[in-house]
């Protein structure tokens, strides 16, 4: 069972380490520098963990995910909601960060995971990039975690009854005898769509191109969470729907105000693209934190609370509001700037 285990974990990671060579980091597509994977780093340890490796379907298993760096170091958050295999995530705690005696920082997130399927599971070797202080980035690979899920019909005993009920027989079918209107019903049903096809063909073709949305982002951006919340898609515990939406509303606008292609960017790759885009306040790190929760929800199966889901949509609305309020001002200091320009020219021409 060991060997087994063993043998899986060193596959995984070494198909994470060729994945993660094959495929554009955020640091490359951001600055084209590739990173190099290492086993390690001064001053840096990657320690992966679960609370048992053997577990009943139904049980639940602490995994807890710690890195510890320098402060010269830059952590590239690792995408930790896509890397739990098959385990739902029932609870977390992200990034609690603090200052060890040494100076370092240490980054612990603990996950409570359960499964009801059972078999030998290995939860995937997690990458983690670091940024270096000379603008290099470094690649380690986190031990993956064999994890063994039992049945629970296994500790039922001898003499419990554990054979699968044998299936019914299959009923008689009679042959249907098919009317002749059918026939007919079928061929008028048939012509009829072929007819309303080939209308809908023509009137496209003669029909004029789509109208042009004229409104400014923020005016489609509102509209759009006010009809996401109308639906009241957390009150019918439509949490993956109801966040694949609000995080499309949320990169939507950010797209449409920084000219940035941010619906096809990953969160890692967010994180990086925006570090240099000046967000108002302190908007640049909330957002972020918000994607990442929005990940767990839609590729984690985490389920929120509805305090939680009414909190999110809340941030983006007044995402929404700060961006809009500062591209108001930066406009209005243009205009102010652009009419004492003029204004100095023709006082200039005129003396």
């Amino acid at each position: 069972m060991r060997t087994s285990n063993d043998m899986i974990a060193r596959l995984l990671t070494l198909l994470a380490v060729v994945v993660c060579l094959s495929i554009p980091l955020g640091v490359q597509a951001q600055e084209d520098i590739p990173a190099d994977t290492v086993s390690s780093l001064p001053g840096v340890e990657v320690e992966t963990s679960v609370s048992q490796a053997e577990m009943f379907v139904g049980d639940r298993v602490t995994y807890t995910v710690a890195i510890t760096y320098d402060s010269t170091i830059e952590l590239v958050p690792p995408p930790l909601g896509a890397n739990l295999g098959a385990f739902d995530v029932k609870d977390y705690e992200p990034d609690q960060e603090t200052v060890l005696e040494d100076g370092r920082i240490r980054s612990e997130t603990v996950f409570t995971l359960s499964t009801f399927t059972t078999g030998e599971y290995v939860i995937p070797p997690l990458p983690v990039v670091f940024k270096m202080p000379d603008g290099t980035a470094r690649l380690i690979m986190a031990e993956g975690l064999p994890i063994t899920v039992k049945s629970l019909l296994g500790e039922a005993g001898e003499g419990a009854d554990t054979l699968d009920i044998k299936p019914l027989k299959a009923q008689y079918e009679f042959e249907p005898e098919i009317p002749a209107y059918y026939y007919w019903g079928g061929g008028m049903l048939l012509v009829s769509i072929i007819a309303l096809v080939l209308w809908f063909i023509f009137r496209k073709r003669k029909g004029d191109e789509a109208p042009v949305d004229t409104r400014t982002a923020w005016e489609i951006a509102f509209e759009d969470l006010a009809r996401l919340q109308e639906r009241r898609l957390p009150a019918e515990e439509r949490f993956k729907e109801y966040y694949i939406e609000l995080t499309e509303i949320a990169r939507a606008y950010l797209g449409r105000m920084y000219k940035v292609d941010v619906l096809e960017m990953t969160t890692t790759e967010f994180h990086e693209a925006f570090r240099d885009i000046r967000l108002p306040g302190e908007l640049y790190q909330r957002i972020t934190d918000f994607l990442k929760h929005a990940d767990l929800v839609k590729f984690a199966r985490y389920t929120p609370d509805s305090a939680r889901t009414e909190e999110d949509l809340n941030l983006v609305h007044a995402m929404i509001s700060e961006i809009r309020d500062e591209h108001l001002r930066r406009l209005e200091a243009e205009v102010r700037a652009a009419k004492n320009g003029a204004a100095r020219s023709t006082e200039e021409r005129a003396a």
